[in-house]
C-alpha cells in the first residue's frame, strides 16, 4: 500500500462490530469506507450512527467495493470462514474476529486462501496486542519472574443462558470454550508456547455444548496451567503468570487489561498501568495498519501459525468433552 489511511470495512454489524467501529476513529489513519449486512436497512442504521461513508445490503456487495482495504469479519463463530474466504477471494485484506473458524481444518483452509491470494489475515485477538499484555509478555522473556512454573487463568459469565441464545447452539459454535474459553487458552499459549499434555473436563447443557470446563496443561520444561471457562458462573476473569523469582498479577478483566502487577520476594509489588480510551480493539486495528502500511501479509502479535496451534488445542479439548458443532 502506498497511501498512509487504511479503508475499512466491517462484516456483519453487531454488537462487536459495534464496539470495533467506536475504537476505528481513536487509530491515526484509518478510514470508516462501507459495511455490509444481509439487511440494507441493517447496514444503512450502522453506517449513519458510526460514520461509514457506504453500506451495502450483502456482504458480496462490500467484497467487491474497491474502496475498501481490510474487511473485519465480525459474524457469529460460525459465519467466519464463508464470510472471510468471500472477502480474501475478492483480494481484500482481512481481520477475522475471533475465533478464526470453528476447526482446524477450516482455519487452515483461510491461512492457504490468503496466502494464495497473497492478502492479510490475521484473527483478531485483541488481548495480544493490547499493550498491558504485551509488557507482561515482555517481562517475562526479560527474566523477571523467573523460570515460569505455572499460569492460572479463568473467564466465567454469570447465565444462566435461555436454551435459544447462541451461547446454547452448537449450530453456532456455542458452549463457554469458543466464546471465552479461548482467552485463557491464549494467553496459555502467549507465555508458554505449545503445551505437551492437554487434559480437559466440561459439563454440557441439554444441547450438547460446554457449560463449563477446565483444562489442565503441560509443558515439556514442567510447567503447568490450569484454565477454566463458564457460561453459568461470573468467576473472577483474572490470570496470573508464577515463576521461580515472581508472579505476574492481572486482575478482572485479563482479556483487555489497563494495568498488572510485579510481585517479587523481598520486593514492594509494581503496578504498570496502561490507561487508554475506548473500548481496546484499536490496538488490533492499529497493528493491522502498521503491517499493511509495512507490506506484511501476517502479525507477529497474532501470527498465522498462532492461530493454527490455538485452534489444535481447542479442538483436542473438544474432542475430549465431546462436543461436536452441527
Amino acid at each position: 500500500m502506498t497511501r498512509q489511511n487504511v479503508r475499512w470495512g466491517i462484516l456483519g454489524p453487531g454488537g462487536i462490530a459495534a464496539s470495533f467501529a467506536a475504537d476505528l476513529p481513536l487509530v491515526p489513519g484509518a478510514e470508516l469506507a462501507a459495511v455490509g449486512s444481509r439487511s440494507q436497512a441493517t447496514a444503512d442504521a450502522f453506517a449513519s450512527k458510526y460514520g461509514f461513508a457506504r453500506a451495502h445490503g450483502s456482504y458480496a456487495a462490500l467484497a467487491a467495493d474497491d474502496e475498501v482495504d481490510v474487511v473485519y469479519v465480525a459474524t457469529p463463530h460460525a459465519y467466519h470462514h464463508a464470510g472471510a474466504l468471500l472477502c480474501i477471494e475478492a483480494g481484500k485484506h482481512v481481520l477475522v474476529e475471533k475465533p478464526i473458524t470453528l476447526d482446524l481444518p477450516t482455519a487452515a483452509q483461510l491461512v492457504e486462501a490468503a496466502r494464495a491470494h497473497n492478502v492479510f489475515l490475521m484473527e483478531a485477538m485483541w488481548m495480544r496486542c493490547n499493550p498491558a499484555i504485551r509488557k507482561a509478555a515482555e517481562l517475562v522473556d526479560e527474566g523477571a519472574i523467573g523460570w515460569v512454573s505455572s499460569i492460572h487463568a479463568d473467564f466465567g459469565l454469570q447465565g444462566p443462558f435461555a436454551a435459544d441464545h447462541r451461547l446454547r447452539a452448537p449450530e453456532l459454535g456455542g458452549g463457554a470454550l469458543l466464546d471465552l474459553g479461548v482467552y485463557p487458552i491464549h494467553l496459555a499459549h502467549l507465555f508458554m508456547g505449545v503445551p505437551a499434555s492437554v487434559q480437559a473436563w466440561a459439563h454440557l447443557t441439554p444441547e450438547r455444548v460446554d457449560e463449563h470446563t477446565g483444562v489442565l496443561l503441560g509443558w515439556q520444561s514442567g510447567a503447568v496451567g490450569a484454565l477454566t471457562c463458564s457460561i453459568n458462573g461470573a468467576s473472577r476473569n483474572a490470570a496470573s503468570i508464577t515463576g521461580t523469582d515472581g508472579r505476574i498479577d492481572i486482575p478482572p478483566g485479563f482479556m483487555v487489561p489497563r494495568s498488572f502487577t510485579l510481585n517479587r520476594p523481598n520486593k514492594a509489588p509494581e503496578t504498570f498501568d496502561f490507561d487508554f480510551p475506548g473500548n481496546g480493539y484499536q490496538f488490533e486495528a492499529a497493528e493491522v495498519q502498521r503491517c499493511l502500511l509495512a507490506g506484511e501479509l501476517e502479525s507477529p502479535l497474532v501470527s498465522q501459525a498462532t492461530t493454527l496451534e490455538v485452534m489444535n488445542l481447542l479442538d483436542s479439548i473438544r474432542e475430549q468433552i465431546g462436543v461436536f458443532y452441527q
